[in-house]
């Protein structure tokens, strides 16, 4: 798989010797929460795959934990080797920090408590730069990280007593995002009549996993879906607007 992206997605781009690239002023850091969330869940089916295949619990953690980690790490090494841009150390630990955060709740409770998850929705500003945020819906939600949101679900009634009447399958999430991010030149953005800005929200959401019953494909529907929050109401913050309130938000 690495070798084959090394070969698809670098094929046409000017290399260069190997060096890093400080882009963590970039995107107002959302991409980072992206490496965060996608080394988490690599991690995750690295637990649970050695899991399943019957190695004993600790060591599964540990070394499936490692997953997101060796998965990611190739990546910015093809990125150390590209003329206009290069391996990041802010990618680096966003994507250490993903694999043991999942590592250390694992060590802790044996189970997730805090479930990192994902949304998108269409954005006016991939229009803007279609080269760089996406033509396709597809690479939208890659690339335009105007609509990408992400999320810390916590599953409240994980943390509180058995016999509590609190519903385990209602979470609370606290989301992350940013608006009018078109261009990183915080300038040549401004002069385009953009104002970059963070978001940040507060959502109900839903534990699926919680809803894990004897059917096998049910189950493996849980969990993939696991990783996105779901549309639901949400109070939103910004400097722009102040508070603002979603009936939807996606």
């Amino acid at each position: 798989m690495l070798v084959g992206l090394n070969k698809a997605w670098y094929a046409e781009q000017e290399r260069t010797s190997f060096h890093f690239f400080n882009d963590n002023s970039q995107w107002k850091q959302v991409d980072k929460a992206g490496h965060f969330w996608g080394a988490f869940h690599q991690s995750r089916a690295g637990i649970d795959m050695l899991r399943w295949a019957g190695v004993p619990d600790k060591k599964a953690i540990v070394y499936g934990g490692l997953l997101g980690v060796v998965l990611q790490t190739p990546v910015e090494v093809f990125d150390g080797y590209q003329k206009d841009y290069g391996a990041s150390v802010g990618d680096l630990v966003a994507n250490t920090a993903g694999s043991a955060a999942i590592v250390i709740q694992e060590l802790a409770w044996r189970e997730v408590r805090i479930m990192p998850k994902y949304s998108f929705h269409k954005t006016r500003f991939a229009g803007e730069r279609p080269n760089v945020l996406g033509k396709s819906l597809a690479e939208q939600a890659l690339k335009d990280y105007n609509g990408q949101t992400y999320w810390l679900s916590v599953n409240v009634g994980d943390f509180m007593a058995e016999e509590s009447r609190y519903p385990k399958w209602l979470s609370i999430a606290i989301g992350y995002g940013a608006e009018e991010i078109v261009y990183n030149h915080n300038a040549t953005n401004h002069s385009l009549g953009f104002d970059a800005h963070r978001q940040y929200y507060l959502s109900p959401d839903l534990n699926l996993m919680h809803f894990k019953g004897r059917s096998k494909v049910l189950n493996t529907a849980l969990y993939v879906l696991s990783i996105v929050k779901i549309p639901a109401p949400a109070l939103e913050y910004n400097r722009k607007d102040g508070f603002k309130f979603h009936a939807l938000y996606f």
